[in-house]
C-alpha cells in the first residue's frame, strides 16, 4: 500500500496515530460513523489556516450528519498544537477536531499523500470514509488552491441519500437545473423493468427516470 493512492471501495487502511487529541485507532475508533480524513501540506500556512478556519464552521453541519472530521500533516504535534493555539487566540476558533501528527511521514505514504514533485509535504486531499471503514469519495487539491468546505458538505449528504435509498444524484444536487433536488432511479436491468419505469416514475426515457425521496 506505501505511496499508492487508495481507490474508491477499499477499505481505509488500519493504523494507530499521534493526535492533538491523544493516541487514536483509525478507521475503529469511528466504527458506525461517517469520517471525513484530511491532509493539509504544512501548519503555519495561509491556505491551511483558512482551510481549517473554515472546517471549524462547518463542524457542527457534519457532526449533525453524524460525520467525524479528521486533519493530518507532517508535522510534530507540538507544533499542531501551537498552530491550533494560534487560530484560537488570533482567530477566536477552536478547533474541535483531532489532528494527525505524522512526522514520521508514514501514514502520509500508507496513504499516498505524499507526490512526486511536492517535496515532502503532504498533499491537500479528502477522503470520505463510510461508517464500515470503506473509502467512498477522493479529493485531491493542488497547494495552491483551497477546497471548498461547502462541497465536501455536500459530498457527505449525497453519499448518504444515495447509499440510504439505492439512488443516483444529479449534477449539482440538491439543486439540479433539470430535475432541481429529485433523485435518479438506477437503469432498468430488462425490458419489462424498462417499460414499467416509465409509468411508474417521472421520466425522460427509460433510462433517465427521477422522483422525489
Amino acid at each position: 500500500m506505501e505511496n499508492r493512492i487508495p481507490l474508491l471501495g477499499e477499505k481505509f487502511p488500519a493504523m494507530t496515530v499521534k493526535t492533538t487529541q491523544g493516541e487514536k485507532n483509525y478507521p475503529d475508533d469511528l466504527k458506525g460513523k461517517w469520517f471525513v480524513f484530511f491532509s493539509h501540506p504544512a501548519d503555519f500556512t495561509p491556505v491551511c489556516t483558512t482551510e481549517f478556519y473554515s472546517f471549524e464552521q462547518k463542524a457542527d453541519q457534519f457532526r449533525k450528519l453524524g460525520v467525524e472530521l479528521v486533519g493530518l500533516s507532517i508535522d510534530q504535534v507540538f507544533s499542531h498544537i501551537k498552530w491550533l493555539e494560534w487560530i484560537e487566540e488570533h482567530l477566536k476558533t477552536t478547533i474541535s477536531f483531532p489532528v494527525v501528527a505524522d512526522d514520521t511521514g508514514e501514514v502520509a505514504k500508507k496513504l499516498g499523500l505524499i507526490h512526486p514533485g511536492k517535496g515532502t509535504n503532504t498533499v491537500r486531499a479528502v477522503m470520505i470514509v463510510d461508517p464500515d471503514g470503506i473509502i467512498r469519495a477522493l479529493l485531491y487539491y493542488p497547494q495552491e488552491l483551497g477546497r471548498n468546505i461547502d462541497e465536501i458538505l455536500r459530498m457527505v449528504k449525497g453519499l448518504q441519500v444515495a447509499t440510504e435509498n439505492q439512488v443516483a444524484l444529479p449534477a449539482n444536487w440538491p439543486e439540479n437545473e433539470l430535475i432541481k433536488d429529485e433523485v435518479i432511479i438506477p437503469p432498468a436491468a430488462d425490458e419489462q423493468t424498462a417499460k414499467e419505469r416509465k409509468a411508474t416514475y417521472n421520466c425522460y426515457d427509460w433510462w433517465f427516470c427521477h422522483r422525489k425521496l
